[in-house]
């Protein structure tokens, strides 16, 4: 287990301006499997990151830093984990263009291709710049992102489509635009259900807010479609909705958690104590989720180690690994939560992963000097920091960049 070291300390910055000291942990020291992960499939939902002397500013057309995007990708193999790209964490709908977009599916699928990864990607109508498009060219427009997708070699994941939500009248637009998509895909694919915290442009998506009533809508179009969904990604931040809804797929459906606050429950599942799973009916056949997390881009090691712990038939060292990041992801992904993308970046540039702590769009500076201060002593304290040297130094070289001394 990680251990600590009382050589070595973090500054941190309260909202109130005050200066306290934290003792640096040691890197935890997780070991890459040395096969594929077992007992759960797991995807991270992985950033972009721009170019550091590019026009990031926001409107302006991303540009990729190519090879250290592409860099993270390849970490994110040599843990287990597949990578979900080209998703809201790449931030799509919040900077990422669509010829951005094509072009990180393009990479990104032969990235996978290398590395013997499995990588799916997010497929949506945001190519379309028009704000308002009829019902039928909704269904043109997946169609058109759904068949660039198979081409490149990635599984598709079918986003919440904000045209869908603005011009669907009835839950019968949705069981008509996704029925039409479906039965033009080559392979099964993922559906995606993306909650208003995340995007609040999607309020009512699949005909209704209460998500009771919309969970209906879902699990029609999976039951209209047989053989044609492999998995539903829920991300409403209700571990009990998603527990419900999962509890009622089809046996070859699975569920992707999506929710950031509640996931060490949700895909320890039976494995784990009662105390942190969410209720379920333990008749039930289904008693975990699998996962697809923007939140495990940010601790892929960790995320990686307590997977292979559940492999090992070792649920106790499941909760001791992920169980503490719990507290850093809900920060990470606190209210405006659709800026969480900041935490992300942030975390990547603390672990080394990228020279500059820069978003697409200027999104970097979405979150306060205080916030990030809370990331570096969850981050630490949930032996999250893969260099915490390093991270340190950068950390204090921010602080002191805006006028803090450390």
């Amino acid at each position: 287990m990680p251990r600590t070291t009382a050589t070595a300390t973090v500054t941190l910055l309260a909202p109130d301006g005050i200066r306290s000291i934290a003792t640096l942990n040691e890197a935890p020291g997780y070991s890459k499997p040395t096969g594929p992960l077992r007992s759960r499939v797991a995807y991270a939902a992985a950033h972009v990151v721009p170019k550091t002397w590019a026009d990031n500013t926001p409107g302006s057309p991303a540009e990729i830093d190519w090879d250290t995007t592409l860099g993270f990708r390849r970490h994110v193999y040599s843990w287990g984990l597949g990578v979900a790209d080209a998703m809201d964490t790449a931030q799509r709908n919040m900077g990422l263009d669509a010829a951005a977009t094509r072009e990180l599916v393009s990479r990104s699928a032969q990235v996978a291709r290398e590395e013997g990864g499995s990588v799916v990607v997010g497929v949506n109508t945001d190519h379309v710049d028009a704000e308002v498009i009829s019902v039928a060219e909704v269904v043109d427009a997946y169609k058109h992102q759904l068949h660039f997708a198979e081409d490149q070699g990635a599984g598709p994941v079918l986003m919440a489509s904000r045209h869908l939500a603005r011009v669907a009248s009835s839950e019968a637009d949705y069981l008509r635009v996704y029925g039409a998509v479906l039965q033009a895909a080559g392979a099964p694919v993922v559906l995606h259900w993306l909650g208003t915290a995340f995007d609040p442009q999607l309020e009512g998506y699949f005909g209704s807010s209460d998500w009771s009533r919309a969970s209906e809508v879902l699990l029609r179009i999976i039951a209209e479609n047989p053989g044609r969904v492999a998995g539903v990604k829920m991300s409403l931040l209700d571990a009990a909705a998603e527990v419900s809804v999962r509890e009622r797929l089809p046996e070859q459906v699975r569920m992707f958690t999506g929710d950031d606050f509640n996931y060490v429950g949700l895909i320890g599942g039976a494995d784990v104590e009662a105390a942190v799973q969410p209720p379920r009916d333990p008749a039930s056949t289904r008693q975990h989720s699998d996962a697809l997390l923007g939140a495990f881009a940010a601790l892929t090691p960790a995320a990686s180690a307590a997977i292979q712990a559940l492999d090992a038939s070792d649920p106790d060292a499941y909760l001791r690994i992920l169980g503490p990041t719990e507290q850093l992801s809900r920060h990470v992904f606190a209210v405006p939560t659709f800026y969480y993308k900041t935490g992300v970046a942030f975390l990547s540039w603390l672990n080394g992963h990228q020279d500059a702590f820069q978003l697409v769009g200027g999104l970097h500076s979405a979150r306060s000097l205080p916030h990030l201060s809370r990331i570096v002593e969850l981050a630490n304290a949930a032996h999250a920091l893969e260099q915490p040297e390093l991270a340190a130094r950068r950390w204090h070289g921010m602080l002191r960049l805006n006028g803090v001394d450390a």
